[in-house]
């Protein structure tokens, strides 16, 4: 196999039935925040969900980032450590970048509230993958660690070691 230069990206799901005091602190603040700038996009209150806003308003969309603001503090208490995602050592996994993501909501229903943390390695560099493993090295290979594939993961930036960076590729992850 050929090394490649890779980012991870990690979705967590928060929603309702999440139990961390983490997960319930984002969940909490995100949904009262959600209260107060949905109301640019409802006049009247006459739609319910963050999916009836987005449909009627395309400027709804921008409650993604307009709610990253109020979790802020939250995601710096991560000292930039993916909190549900570890190596096979159990060590943690650092992230780069977090990005916000409101999935859906209901001004009347918290239990409605549902967002996403996805949280945006930096660069890595993919040594090899064995099965569903892949051995990594944040430092040019001097040490090395290794993650297993599973649901919420996505390699989300790929370049292949020796090819000019302007062919990189970036995948959205899922």
């Amino acid at each position: 196999m050929s090394k490649a230069i890779i980012k991870l990206t990690y979705k967590q799901i928060i929603d309702s039935s999440s139990k961390t005091d983490f997960e319930r602190s984002i969940l909490s603040a995100s949904y009262r925040e959600f209260l107060l700038k949905s109301q640019a996009y409802n006049p009247g209150n006459v739609l319910r969900t963050f999916s009836e806003m987005k449909n009627n308003d395309g400027r709804a969309n921008s409650l993604h980032y307009k709610l990253s603001f109020v979790i802020g503090y939250f995601i710096e208490t991560l000292k930039n450590k993916i909190p549900v995602l570890t190596d096979t050592l159990g060590n943690s996994i650092n992230f780069e970048v977090p990005q916000m993501e409101l999935i859906e909501s209901d001004i009347t229903d918290i239990n409605a509230h549902k967002v996403a943390i996805n949280y945006i390695t930096s660069d890595l560099l993919l040594l090899n993958t064995i099965g569903e493993y892949l051995v990594l090295s944040a430092n040019n290979g001097e040490t090395t660690f290794t993650v297993k594939m599973q649901d919420h993961l996505a390699i989300s930036s790929y370049q292949p070691v020796g090819i000019a960076t302007s062919n990189k590729q970036n995948v959205l992850a899922a």
